[in-house]
């Protein structure tokens, strides 16, 4: 899975986009094993809480539910918009994302290995 806490991605499917304006918004916490994404604003429910410490009068909170990897696009901020992103590594062995469109580099996944010397 190519998308990391703390980026930002654009919301393609769901209730949360619209043709006019699509959702932009920043990963709160990946989920590898399920394949999905908690997004910051995105997909919220109420959820209905008995008095406590925490919540002395109880009620209805508005919290954010996890969505499918596949519903969210990386936003690349040189396209200005969601794009398909690809893996290469660098000519000093680093691995990083790209945007598919324009080539960019969105950031670094993986620092070079070390090589292992047997003697």
């Amino acid at each position: 899975m190519l998308i990391r806490r703390g980026d930002t991605v654009v919301v393609i499917k769901g209730s949360d986009a619209t043709r006019e304006h699509s959702t932009i918004a920043r990963v709160l916490q990946v989920f590898p094993n399920e394949q999905k994404v908690l997004v910051e604003g995105v997909n919220l429910v109420w959820k209905h809480v008995r008095p406590s410490r925490r919540y002395p009068r109880g009620g209805r909170i508005q919290k954010e539910m996890p969505i499918s990897v596949a519903n969210v696009m990386l936003y690349c901020p040189h396209c200005q918009r969601g794009v398909r992103v690809g893996r290469r590594y660098l000519p000093d062995g680093t691995k990083e994302r790209y945007c598919k469109k324009c080539k960019t580099g969105l950031g670094v996944i993986a620092r070079k290995k070390r090589v292992a010397t047997g003697s």
